[in-house]
């Protein structure tokens, strides 16, 4: 299909899908044929769910979570381990922790990792926050980093950071590959990795 050969609603649709990450041009316009193909049951009910999400997901002002509600429902468990925080980089990474279901704390999405590279420093990251919220009850942050090079260090970053506030700084140990992203990884990894934390 040439770029000329469909209305411009339809390359809009392209255009867009192709914005998601892992997602290239080509795939994209697979992706939008199958959707209008199967406009009733999937274009019209994933476009009102696109709809509903923008109106009702959040940002969790605690935790830096998505959610419907606030402070979202992890921050709100009462049945969580309020001694322990564990820092993630991305969302993604703390949906992969609960998938796991290797760990019961409250968590601190700090939205990426540093990179001076990318332009991308403390003040990018949900950093103030974490450091806010290191105070009794909270005994422990575990820093479960993607093991990269960034993500170590931002590690020894926080680990500074977090110096003098009285609270145990770990990170993860074995289990986790260099170079690994944390929402790739298998259950039986990361609950190794959580089981063999370390201190800083």
């Amino acid at each position: 299909m040439s770029k000329k050969s469909s209305g411009a609603e339809i390359e809009r649709l392209i255009a867009l899908l192709a914005r998601l990450p892992g997602l290239g041009h080509r795939s994209a316009r697979k992706a939008a044929l199958a959707l209008i193909k199967r406009r009733e049951d999937l274009l019209q009910p994933l476009a009102a769910a696109l709809s509903e999400a923008a109106q009702k997901i959040i940002p969790c002002p605690s935790c830096g979570n998505i959610d419907t509600v606030s402070p979202c429902t992890i921050c709100q468990d009462p049945r969580r381990d309020r001694s322990l925080i564990v820092v993630v980089e991305e969302i993604a990474d703390l949906w992969a922790l609960e998938r796991a279901g290797v760990v019961n704390a409250l968590y601190h999405v700090l939205g990426g990792h540093l990179s001076p590279l990318d332009g991308i420093g403390p003040e990018e990251l949900n950093v103030v926050r974490l450091i806010e919220r290191a105070v009794p009850p909270v005994k422990e942050v575990l820093l479960a980093l993607n093991a990269t090079v960034e993500g170590q260090s931002t590690a020894h970053y926080l680990t500074e950071q977090l110096h003098g506030h009285g609270v145990a700084v770990t990170r993860l140990a074995q289990g986790v590959p260099i170079g690994g992203e944390l929402d790739y990884l298998d259950e039986g990894t990361l609950a190794a990795a959580i089981k063999s934390r370390r201190p800083l």
